[in-house]
């Protein structure tokens, strides 16, 4: 499958024999046509009818109208937004997403819906929104099947219909494994990275797990890497949790293994120390009362590690 942008006139004509083949497209989705009210009579849609909600369409510049075809033929048809009417609304759009009914239950939709993600993922964007009719429960079936979950409800700009807006995450996953190493005295060492997007903040030594990797597996690797201590193993499992930020220059969501252990307190050190600290960003660290911990004015990650690392004292 591939995806063409329609290419239209400067007044926003569409090619009469692609014209044909988005007015089959249209016709042949008689369901949804019947449940959007977009055209006037679902059983007569004509290419008038669809060059005029096109050229509707393409008028804000913001707008394309993706086609999906396979071995030529069309088999679906996407018009995606890449920026709301409303100024407060960060994300991109997919108005509209219809697949030929000969290769419904075929992944075809599923597929050309990965497309369009790309689509938006490859520009740096990191979320997509939809809005569904709520007289479409096959629609609303479909998408959240595909991860997008329900973050509103109203009606739509165009026609005043009652509708669900829907948002997914277009954020590469990424796993990832840390240990918090604990001295005698209860402080925990972290380290200060700078991040493009979010900013300084303080974590624990750790990072992304390679492929095939566990995560206790990468926790140990990384903690020898970054403080170059061969002595420690991961302890228990602190907690989980789930943080967005850019890598690399790629917008990810990262899960994360928190571990804990016991270890003196000692400085990092070692030939390969620096080379590995530069290449993760890592700026400086430091040890880090319970005390100092809430008090802190930058973010720690995880969050609340102060509260956790007591509640696992008393276990």
């Amino acid at each position: 499958m591939i995806l063409d942008v329609l290419k239209t006139a400067p007044d926003h004509a569409v090619p009469a024999p692609v014209l044909a083949e988005l007015t089959a497209l249209y016709a042949a989705n008689r369901e949804f046509q019947a449940l959007s009210g977009d055209f006037p009579d679902p059983d007569d849609i004509r290419p008038e009818q669809v060059a005029a909600a096109l050229a509707q369409e393409l008028a804000n510049p913001d707008t394309e109208v993706l086609m999906a075809r396979s071995r030529g033929r069309l088999v679906g048809m996407a018009i995606t937004l890449a920026r709301h009417p409303d100024p407060a609304d960060p994300d991109p759009w997919i108005g509209l997403l219809m697949v030929d009914p000969a290769v419904h239950r075929q992944g075809v939709g599923r597929r050309f819906a990965g497309l369009v993600e790309d689509r938006f993922r490859a520009a740096g964007r990191t979320a997509v929104r939809l809005a569904v009719l709520d007289n479409n429960p096959k629609a609303l079936a479909f998408w959240t099947a595909l991860g997008y979950e329900i973050v509103a409800h109203r009606r739509d700009r165009a026609l005043d219909r009652p509708c669900a807006v829907l948002c997914k995450s277009l954020r590469t996953p990424r796993r990832a494994a840390r240990v918090a190493v604990v001295d005698p005295e209860g402080a925990v060492l972290l380290f200060r990275y700078d991040n493009v997007e979010v900013g300084v903040h303080w974590a624990l030594p750790g990072g992304g797990l390679e492929p095939g990797e566990g995560p206790r597996d990468g926790a140990l690797r990384e903690l020898r890497e970054e403080t170059g201590w061969e002595d420690l193993e991961p302890g228990p499992l602190l907690c989980t949790w789930e943080h967005d930020f850019t890598h690399s220059g790629l917008p990810v969501r990262q899960h994360e293994h928190v571990y804990v252990t016991r270890g003196p307190r000692r400085e990092p050190a070692g030939p390969q120390l620096a080379a590995a600290h530069a290449a993760d960003g890592i700026l400086t660290w430091r040890w880090w009362t319970r005390p100092e911990l809430a008090e802190e004015a930058e973010p720690v990650w995880p969050p609340e590690l102060a509260r956790l690392l007591d509640e696992w004292e008393t276990r």
